[in-house]
């Protein structure tokens, strides 16, 4: 999504800084908070997509030596592309949420395939691949493209509530996405889209670390359950034991083992319906196979 030719004037708010005031306070507190992160000034679009999709949802602490790992396994798309689907869980493990390397091995499926290994250079085309929506698509068209984007994430809106909407609650991503527009396309934030956008993510990783995180008053805020004992938990084991029997596992001695580790851990044991559900999930997602109630990678 990038600003549209013709669009009607923003309504940026009177309250706050004017535009031109807030993008240069913007520069200039993410210029002093930066952070020098691996994935940072790379301009290999299928390095910054395999960043992006691996700091959703997760920890920028926790993504560096898996990033880093996961590309010297597989350097480009069309190494991505060759590669097993249980080599690629496999690398992913620790990260959490597996569905994400699902989407980025399909991803390189389909541009090896249809796009001679090359990702798609606009927001449109990244946005037609597996697993990717409209913040991974600009982050790539701002990171790697050095175009302006708009890039809507945690931290963006974080920066974007704490310094426009400090005293409102329940502020939607439809009143914030014109506001980032404006700023992203302002001459002096549009000159270099990597530092603008670099600033805004350093900013509100610090607003999280020193003020109530201001992405609660976003209307789409929702607390995360916790991984323990849910759902989630029960997939991720699940899948780590498949993976780990490259000869298959009997159904049976699955729902046997997990269930000892779900008595190790203090919890009940696991009803066969629920059971039957995450794998019918898991098989249908493609994380492994199944044969004669024997499932393998």
């Amino acid at each position: 999504m990038v600003r549209r030719k013709n669009a009607e004037p923003i309504d940026w708010p009177c309250e706050g800084p004017a535009l031109d005031d807030f993008v240069t306070s913007m520069l200039a507190r993410g210029d002093e908070l930066y952070r020098d992160l691996p994935w940072r000034h790379v301009d290999d679009p299928y390095a910054v997509l395999v960043s992006e999709i691996m700091l959703q949802q997760t920890q920028v602490a926790r993504v560096g030596r898996f990033w880093e790992r996961f590309l010297s396994a597989f350097p480009t798309v069309d190494a991505l592309a060759a590669a097993a689907v249980p080599d690629v869980l496999e690398l992913w493990q620790g990260l959490g949420y597996n569905r994400r390397a699902l989407a980025l091995k399909r991803t390189a499926d389909r541009c090896a395939a249809e796009g001679a290994g090359r990702l798609p250079e606009t927001y449109e085309g990244l946005l037609a691949l597996p697993g990717i929506g409209p913040a991974t698509a600009a982050g790539v068209v701002a990171f790697a493209y050095q175009r302006p984007a708009v890039y809507l994430e945690t931290n963006v809106r974080s920066v974007f509530l704490h310094e426009l909407f400090p005293e409102e609650e329940a502020v939607s991503d439809k009143v914030l996405l014109p506001l980032v527009e404006a700023a992203a396309f302002h001459p002096a934030a549009a000159a270099d889209p990597r530092r603008w956008y670099y600033g805004l993510l350093d900013y509100g990783a610090h607003l999280k670390a020193t003020v109530p995180n201001p992405s609660r008053r976003s209307a789409g805020h929702s607390r995360q359950s916790a991984f323990e004992g849910s759902r989630r938990q029960k997939r991720a084991w699940i899948t780590r034991r498949v993976l780990a029997a490259p000869e298959g596992v009997s159904r049976a001695a699955v729902l046997a083992d997990l269930n000892t580790a779900e008595a190790a851990a203090g919890r009940p044991e696991v009803e066969p319906p629920l059971f039957d559900s995450i794998v019918a999930d898991l098989l249908a997602e493609g994380f492994f196979r199944e044969e004669n109630d024997t499932l393998t990678p």
